[in-house]
This record gives C-alpha cells, structure tokens and sequence, in this order.
C-alpha cells in the first residue's frame, strides 16, 4: 500500500517503512506526527482519488531529526558596475520514518525491523592427560662452572702517554722601512727654473728697443724731400 500526502505546500509519495525528508516541522525528534490531507491511496490495483482529500485516510510517522538540504549557490551580477555577490544556503528540512497507512478500513503498518542475534563460537576445553599432569620437571643440576666463582683477570697498569709539547710560537718578522720617495713637486720647480734661464739667455743683444713716438709739431718741423 502506498499513499500520497501534502505537506508544506509539497506532495509526497510514501510506503509503510520507507523514509521522507521533507520541510521542517514544528515537532521535536522522536515525536510521532500523523498526515491528514492524503490525495490519494493506492492498494495493488485498487486506487483511490480524493476531492481533493480521501475521507477517514492518514498516514502516521514518527520524526528523526532535523538534515541540511542540498547547497544551494545564489550569484548576483551587475553588467558594467563591477558588482558581484556570490552565497550559499542549506535549507533546514526533517527526516520523518512512515510507520503506517489507514485507508477505507485497512491499516499497512511497517515491519519491524530485527536485528540477526550474533553468534558465539565457544571452544571446548582440551583434556588434560594423566601423563603430562605426573610428570614434573627436575630440577636442573648446577654445573661446576656456573658454581665456582669467577676469577677476574688482574688489571695490567696502562702505560702514561708522554705528554706533547706544544710547537714554539714563531715570532712575527720585523717590518723593513719603507723607501722614501722623492718629492714631485721640487723636480718640478727645478725644471720650471732651468726652462726661465733658458729663455733669458736666448734673448739677443742686438734686438732693437721700440721705436719712440713723435708729437704732431714734431713731424711738422721735419724738412719734406
């Protein structure tokens, strides 16, 4: 037998034993809910419609807990504005076990469900033999050499190593004088010196002196050829 019930604005198929997930209910877990609005009822070939709801049919179940939906991606986009928004959401829904269906009179409850016993294997105990129980075991003789105590060997005197001596510290090599270097600048003035003497001794005694300039009444005076 299977039915189907209306529920949150949402219609259900359900079959005794089976489970729904549907919207949440204001119920708490373990609590048993029952449908009244069934829209239909099927009984093998027998199916019954209801206008809009079968008369005297429910459907009974009892609630597991609260489950998350399937995620759910909400994208806004705004062209030319650089606008984006990008969020998720789980709606809250509830886990409900169909326990039974009532129609026309008839009631199909679920099985229940029954857990195979586990099995035990349990081992018999062995026999212990008469033998293995009067037979002890003796007592193992101390030997000779375990008995007598042992001899430790008398240490022989380790010999003193020499002690090493340390290499003699080298004494640091004394430092030669430097070379003086010969001042650049009196070669060059002595150079600048012997060029000046030079130059006045090349300078002729027969040069003449500049001519002396004549004042105008002078060069008047002077007789015309």
């Amino acid at each position: 037998m299977y039915a189907v019930v209306s529920s949150g604005g949402k219609q259900y198929r359900v079959e005794p034993g089976s489970t729904l997930t549907m919207e949440r209910l204001a119920t708490g877990d373990g609590t048993s809910i029952t449908f009244d609005r069934v829209l239909l009822v099927g009984d093998g070939e027998d199916v019954t419609v209801g206008t809009p709801t079968v008369s005297g049919a429910s459907v009974s179940g009892t609630v597991l807990g609260e489950v998350l939906g399937p995620k759910i991606i909400i994208f806004k986009f705004k062209q030319k504005a650089k606008y984006r928004r990008r969020t998720g959401h789980r709606q809250h829904l509830v886990s409900v076990r169909i326990d039974g269906i009532t129609a026309n009179g008839k009631t199909a409850s679920a099985p229940e469900a029954t857990t195979p016993a586990k099995r035990v294997r349990v081992r018999p105990a062995k026999p212990a033999s008469a033998t293995s129980a009067s037979r002890k075991p003796a007592p193992k003789r101390a030997s000779a050499k375990s008995a007598a105590p042992k001899a430790s060997p008398a240490k022989k005197p380790t010999a003193k190593k020499p002690a090493a001596k340390k290499p003699a510290a080298k004494k640091p090599a004394a430092k030669k004088p430097a070379a003086k270097k010969p001042a650049a600048k009196s070669a060059a003035a002595g150079t600048s010196t012997a060029k000046k003497a030079a130059g006045s001794d090349t300078d002729t005694p027969n040069a003449k002196p500049p001519a002396k300039r004549r004042s105008a009444a002078a060069r008047k005076s002077e007789p015309k050829e």
